[in-house]
């Protein structure tokens, strides 16, 4: 059946209004165009949920009334970052997309993997440090131990043989691993996931009785009684956890050099795109309710402006090549 045709005036206001509609919807993709142009992604080499997103996502909600952009986190996880790294190496060097990590893949991943894709010296420019950290050993609480000769004693009741979660491969976490299994002339073996989140899940379910992770990744479960951190790296006992001894304390010594967190950006990106965030991350940091969330998670928080950062990685770099060499690890 035919439809009646619309009066000539009828027809006029219809094809206006589908002019006028369509001008608007032009509009608003070229709005959304816009606004996606104008978002600082920082990626983030890790699972969301576990302690470097917490802080990334902490800072994005505090720098984008500091920058008047909106601010995204972009989990890319896997291969300790390695993923993640590539991104920011190939992302357009606008100071529009940066990277929140932790030392292990800019100053270890490139020590211990033959072809990383990245080279942090010639690919990566420092931003901004903002705090240091250390990292732990946390038993389950489907382990009795309430300290490393306990949990040790207890693996040589099981047959021997340990299992120790860590979030990623060839870490400070992994080395810290074969160093324990070493000294005490035990079968421990390091167990990487995907990040310190499905770990942590692992632990809590009693799927493994131990793992290494950074403090900010064991703190609430600890809080909690759910899991329990028995030693921690580093040079000094935690105030989040005093009553936990150091390694150097148990006799494990050359962890001490503290880990430390920051962001970069692509090389080639505009100096002045880099100051406008350095300035931006050192407001948020110095605020009450952000210092206050960061230092609860075990962090120490101090600015780091872009040179210092850079200076820290390199020292860092240096260290830890020397550790990896002394324990005989051949890059996979």
């Amino acid at each position: 059946m035919l439809r009646p045709s619309l009066p000539c005036t009828a027809r006029r206001r219809l094809t206006r209004a589908l002019a006028v509609a369509a001008l608007l919807g032009a509009g608003a993709i070229g709005q959304v165009q816009a606004q996606a142009q104008n978002t600082v992604r920082i990626l983030v080499g890790f699972p969301p949920g576990g302690g470097t997103d917490v802080i990334a996502r902490t800072l994005a909600d505090k720098l984008q009334g500091e920058l008047g952009q909106s601010v995204i986190v972009d989990n890319r996880a896997g291969a300790g970052g390695q993923i993640a790294a590539n991104a920011l190496k190939t992302a357009a060097p606008d100071g529009n997309t940066l990277f929140l990590t932790h030392d292990h893949t800019v100053s270890i991943l490139p020590l211990v993997v033959k072809n990383p894709g990245f080279d942090p010296a010639k690919d990566f420019v420092a931003v901004a440090g903002f705090a240091t950290f250390v990292n732990a050993l946390a038993v389950s609480g489907g382990t009795p131990a309430k300290s490393v000769p306990e949990y040790l004693n207890w693996v040589k009741s099981q047959g021997g043989r340990g299992t120790i979660g860590i979030p990623a491969p060839a870490s400070t976490p992994e080395f810290l691993v074969k160093v324990l299994a070493d000294k005490y002339k035990m079968d421990l073996q390091a167990a990487p996931y995907r990040g310190s989140a499905p770990m942590i899940a692992d632990m809590l379910g009693n799927q493994i009785g131990a793992g290494v992770g950074s403090v900010p990744d064991f703190i609430e479960n600890h809080k909690a009684g759910k899991i329990r951190v028995v030693g921690v790296l580093g040079n000094a006992r935690q105030a989040a956890m005093p009553d936990v001894p150091t390694f150097a304390e148990l006799g494990v010594g050359g962890f001490e050099d503290l880990p430390y967190y920051g962001i970069f950006a692509p090389a080639g990106t505009p100096q002045a795109a880099i100051d406008r965030f350095s300035a931006a991350v050192a407001k948020v940091i110095a605020m009450p309710d952000v210092r206050e969330k960061l230092t609860a998670m075990g962090l120490t928080v101090g600015y780091m402006p872009p040179q210092q950062l850079a200076s820290r990685e390199a020292a860092y770099t240096k260290t830890w090549a020397r550790i990896i060499k002394d324990s005989g690890f051949t890059p996979q």
